[in-house]
C-alpha cells in the first residue's frame, strides 16, 4: 500500500507542486529570454507592458491547462480506469517537457507558453485521478493516513521545486531550460513503478464487474486474509448501486441524494485556495527583508516555508486516522483566522518595535504550519469520503474545476487586493476562514473508520430532512 501511493503521487501531485514552484526562480532568465527573442526577431526593444504581459501568459497558462486537466481527469478515470488515465496523463508530461526545453535554442518562447498549458492539464489530471486511486486502494483505518499521501507528495514537489530552482543548482542563466523541462523525470518514474501496482479494486468490481480481478487486487493491497473485510464492502456498495452507471459532474447539481456533500466540497475547495496561503507566500519576502534577512538569503529562508509545509502534510497523514478529519480541518482554519489577526497588528507596528519582525516571521510559519495540518491535506480526503463510487469522479472533476478557477482568480485579483488593502488584506482572509470554520462545524460529520455508504447514510438528514 505505501509503495502504491508513492508510485501514484511521484506522476501526480508531485508534479502539481513542482511546476508551480520551478517558474519563480528563473523569472529574470526567461524575461532576459523576451526580449532577446522579440528584438532578434523584430529588430526593436520589446515594450515593458507586452513582457509584462507575456510572462504574466506563461506563469498563469499553468491554471488555465489545470482547468482543462481537471474537466477531463474524471472522465480519463471513468474510461481507462484510474492507473490508466495516470499513466497516459505522463505522456502529456514528457510531450511539455520536450516543448518546454527546446523552446530557448530554437527561440520561439511560443513552445514555453504551449509547455506551461500542458504541464498544466497533466497537473489537473493528476490532482483529480490520484486521490481517487488512493482512496479506493486504502482499507478504512488507514483511509486518511493513506490519503494524505496527495499532500505529501504536492508538498514534496514545491519543496523539490525550491531546491533545485536555487541558482547553485538548475536555477542559473545556462540551466534554467533544463529546469523547466525537468518534470520529464517524475513522469518516466511513474511509466517505470505504476504498472507494477494492480488498478483500483472498487473499479474493478464496481465500475467493470470483474470480480476475479477484484479479489486479487486486494490480495495483493490488503494480504490474503485481511482482503475478505474489504471485498464484502466493496460488494454492499456494488449492491446499493444496483447497476447505476458512473455520474457526469451536471448530474451531481440535480441529484438531491448528494446536495450537500456537493456544497461542502465546493465550500472546503474554494476556502483552502482562497483562506490567504497565496498571501502568505507573496508577503513572505518582505516579511523576511524587515526581520533583517539579506536579498541572498531570502530564498534559502523560503526553503524553510517549503519545508514547513511537508513537514505538516506528514504530521497530518500521521495524526488524521488518530484525531480524525473534522477536529483538524475546522482547527486548521480556526488557526489560520487567529494567525491573520496577529499579522495584521505585526505588519501595521512592523516600524515601531525592533522585535515585531519576528512576530511577523513567526506569523508566517505558524499560518503555514495550520494551513498544512488542516485545510492542505484533509480537503481532498474528504473529497474522496463523501460519495459512493458512482458519483466520486465527477466530484473530483467538481472540486478541481472549482479550485483552478479560484487558483487563476487570486492570482488575478490579489495584486489589487494587496495595492488597495496593504497589510489589512489578512482581514478578508481572517473573515474567509473564520466563515469556513462555521460551515464545517455546522454540516460535516466525522468520516473516520466509516464506510462510504455509512457517509452516505450521515448524509441523508440533510439531503432529505428529518422526516426520512
Amino acid at each position: 500500500l505505501f509503495l502504491a501511493v508513492c508510485a501514484v503521487g511521484i506522476g501526480g501531485t508531485f508534479q502539481y507542486g513542482y511546476n508551480v514552484s520551478i517558474i519563480n526562480a528563473p523569472t529574470q532568465h526567461i524575461h532576459r529570454f523576451l526580449n532577446e527573442t522579440w528584438t532578434g526577431r523584430y529588430h526593436k526593444e520589446l515594450n515593458p507592458d507586452l513582457l509584462t504581459f507575456l510572462w504574466s501568459v506563461i506563469a498563469s497558462i499553468f491554471s488555465l491547462g489545470g482547468l482543462c486537466g481537471a474537466l477531463i481527469g474524471g472522465s480519463m478515470a471513468i474510461r481507462l480506469g484510474r492507473k490508466g488515465a495516470l499513466l497516459m496523463n505522463n505522456i502529456i508530461a514528457i510531450l511539455a517537457s520536450i516543448l518546454m526545453g527546446i523552446s530557448f535554442p530554437t527561440g520561439l518562447f511560443e513552445l514555453l507558453i504551449a509547455g506551461r498549458f500542458l504541464i498544466g492539464i497533466n497537473s489537473g489530471i493528476g490532482i483529480c485521478v490520484q486521490p481517487l486511486y488512493i482512496g479506493e486502494v486504502a482499507p478504512k483505518h488507514l483511509r486518511g493516513g493513506m490519503a494524505m499521501g496527495t499532500s505529501i507528495f504536492l508538498t514534496g514537489g514545491i519543496l523539490t521545486g525550491q531546491i533545485i530552482g536555487l541558482r547553485e543548482l538548475l536555477g542559473g542563466e545556462t540551466y534554467w531550460p533544463l529546469l523547466l523541462s525537468s518534470s520529464c523525470f517524475p513522469a518516466f518514474a511513474q511509466l517505470l513503478f505504476l504498472p507494477w501496482f494492480p488498478e483500483s479494486p472498487r473499479y474493478l468490481l464496481i465500475d467493470r464487474g470483474d470480480e476475479l480481478s477484484c479479489a486479487k487486487a486486494l490480495k495483493r493491497f490488503h494480504g490474503s486474509l485481511e482482503y475478505r473485510r474489504e471485498m464484502e464492502d466493496i460488494q454492499r456498495e456494488c449492491f446499493a448501486l444496483d447497476g447505476e452507471k458512473p455520474k457526469k459532474p451536471w448530474q451531481l447539481f440535480t441529484d438531491r441524494g448528494v446536495r450537500w456533500q456537493l456544497i461542502t466540497v465546493i465550500v472546503m475547495t474554494m476556502g483552502q485556495q482562497l483562506s490567504g496561503i497565496n498571501a502568505i507566500y507573496f508577503y513572505a519576502t518582505y516579511i523576511f527583508e524587515q526581520a533583517g534577512i539579506s536579498a541572498e538569503k531570502i530564498p534559502y529562508v523560503t526553503l524553510g516555508t517549503g519545508a514547513c509545509e511537508c513537514l505538516t502534510a506528514l504530521t497530518c497523514g500521521l495524526l488524521i486516522d488518530y484525531m480524525g478529519r473534522r477536529y483538524l480541518i475546522i482547527g486548521g482554519y480556526l488557526l489560520m483566522t487567529l494567525w491573520s489577526i496577529v499579522l495584521t497588528f505585526s505588519l501595521t507596528y512592523q516600524e515601531l518595535y525592533s522585535w515585531v519582525p519576528y512576530v511577523s516571521m513567526t506569523s508566517v510559519f505558524a499560518f503555514i504550519l495550520s494551513f498544512g495540518l488542516g485545510p492542505g491535506g484533509i480537503t481532498n480526503t474528504l473529497t474522496a469520503e463523501l460519495f459512493i463510487q458512482s458519483s466520486r469522479p465527477a466530484a473530483f472533476m467538481i472540486g478541481g474545476t472549482i479550485s483552478w478557477i479560484s487558483f487563476f482568480t487570486i492570482g488575478m485579483l490579489f495584486p489589487f487586493i494587496v495595492n488597495g488593502l496593504k497589510q489589512y488584506c489578512f482581514l478578508v482572509f481572517l473573515l474567509e476562514c473564520s466563515l469556513v470554520a462555521a460551515f464545517l462545524f455546522l454540516i460535516i460529520p466525522e468520516t473516520k473508520n466509516k464506510s462510504f455508504l455509512e457517509i452516505k447514510k450521515e448524509f441523508h438528514k440533510l439531503n432529505f430532512g428529518r422526516n426520512t
